[in-house]
């Protein structure tokens, strides 16, 4: 398949969405002892770029749960392929996830690190889709339409993460 893609975000675009995400996070936060957990893989740069905005001491970990492998479409079952190595017992943890689309991945995540005994847990999304089904979502950087997102970290069939922009997949 020959694909092609459409711009929805640009670079400079994103880092505004960052910033005020950022700010949203530090308000929030203040005087608190965070980690910032990314969803692997499609989170991995907005929570690099993310971190690096926050103006206050934050961990970072990763947790990876798989939902859509080199498939097209998500399966109805998450997976935790990884898990996290810092001790969240008692601590605030905001979760970070490149997007949310029907909210499988994210809620699956919750509740499993809701086993771990965290103070509190949060979601941030650099995108936000309305399928997300309710879910409450702590700090969403913009809403979006339908279509594959790739770029910025998100992919299809684990290409396209290093496209420097958020992109509209367009199969040919």
């Amino acid at each position: 398949m020959q694909d092609g893609i459409k711009l929805l975000y640009s670079p400079e675009e994103i880092k505004k969405i960052v910033r005020r995400l950022a700010r949203e996070v530090e308000a929030d936060l203040a005087g608190k002892d965070p980690v910032l957990i990314g969803v692997l893989k499609g989170a991995f740069v907005f929570l690099s770029d993310l971190a690096r905005e926050i103006d206050a001491p934050v961990e970072v970990d990763f947790i990876q749960a798989a939902s859509y492998g080199l498939r097209d479409e998500p399966s109805s079952e998450v997976r935790i392929k990884n898990d996290i190595t810092a001790d969240i017992k008692g601590r605030d943890i905001i979760v970070i996830e490149g997007i949310i689309d029907r909210g499988r991945t994210v809620r699956a995540v919750i509740e499993h690190l809701k086993k771990k005994g965290p103070a509190s847990i949060k979601v941030c999304t650099l995108l936000l889709r309305d399928s997300h089904a309710g879910m409450a979502i702590d700090y969403a950087g913009a809403r979006i339409d339908e279509g594959f997102v790739v770029g910025y970290g998100m992919d299809y069939k684990e290409g396209y993460r290093n496209l420097p922009g958020v992109y509209i997949l367009e199969p040919k």
